[in-house]
């Protein structure tokens, strides 16, 4: 028996909500774009737009997680295991710096088009443009990886947690459509910056919660003799 025959639902999904926010969180063209149609044709067409990019998000988890059954047999070595929460936690803190530097507004126009469209229109255009991006595939390669979250024997649990990604993903837009709605007379292109320096900094925390807990031995799975006792 290995540490992962104990997984829990709840905890997956848990996670899984996180993963989904992480990929979500970085104010890349499709966020700039969510913004713009928000403020310019209404929260609605910015939520839409939020979920064609969470649905695209969520086909490039499911693709990466049917990749990952190497890596659920290389960490039931614990040492391995360990050393790749490590390189995990490095890469989303790296992840998390780069956004924060990143300047999502270099080549935005203040007034945007106002022609609305169909919220279908608005929905597909989103979801096309996130899935012209494969680098997403490394964030969810990395996410999965430090999580330890694709568990093989455990299916339901896992499919589960997928749903998680996309709920966590859709709450993320949700949110930030309702914030921007709601303050959309203080919104200028500053405010698109500090958007996208707290998902920098949130990203951060989180990598440096799981590279802390994984060192002091906090955040680590039960080990193969504990769950033996």
């Amino acid at each position: 028996m290995v540490w992962y025959d104990s997984v829990g639902i709840l905890e997956l999904i848990i996670k899984g909500a996180i993963i989904g926010v992480i990929a979500s969180a970085g104010m890349g063209p499709v966020g700039v774009l969510c913004i713009q149609r928000t403020l310019n044709k209404g929260r609605w067409y910015g939520f839409v737009t939020g979920l064609g990019a969470a649905l695209s998000d969520f086909i490039y988890a499911l693709i990466v997680g049917l990749g990952m059954s190497f890596v659920t047999d290389f960490i039931k070595d614990e040492r391995n295991h360990f050393y790749l929460q490590i390189i995990g936690s490095i890469v989303l803190l790296i992840f998390g710096v780069i956004s924060y530097r990143s300047n999502p507004v270099k080549n935005v126009r203040e007034g945007g088009s106002k022609h609305q469209g169909t919220l279908f229109h608005n929905g597909w255009t989103a979801f096309l443009i996130t899935l012209s991006n494969p680098l997403i595939i490394f964030i969810f390669t990395t996410c999965f990886a430090l999580f330890t979250f694709v568990i093989p024997e455990h299916p339901i649990e896992v499919g589960l947690g997928f749903a998680g990604i996309l709920g966590g993903a859709i709450a993320f837009w949700y949110v930030l459509t309702l914030c921007i709605d709601k303050l959309r007379h203080r919104f200028t292109l500053k405010t698109i910056v500090t958007i996208n320096h707290i998902m920098g900094i949130i990203v951060v925390l989180i990598a440096l919660y799981m590279l802390i807990g994984t060192v002091t031995d906090l955040y680590s799975l039960p080990s193969i003799e504990d769950v033996h006792r």
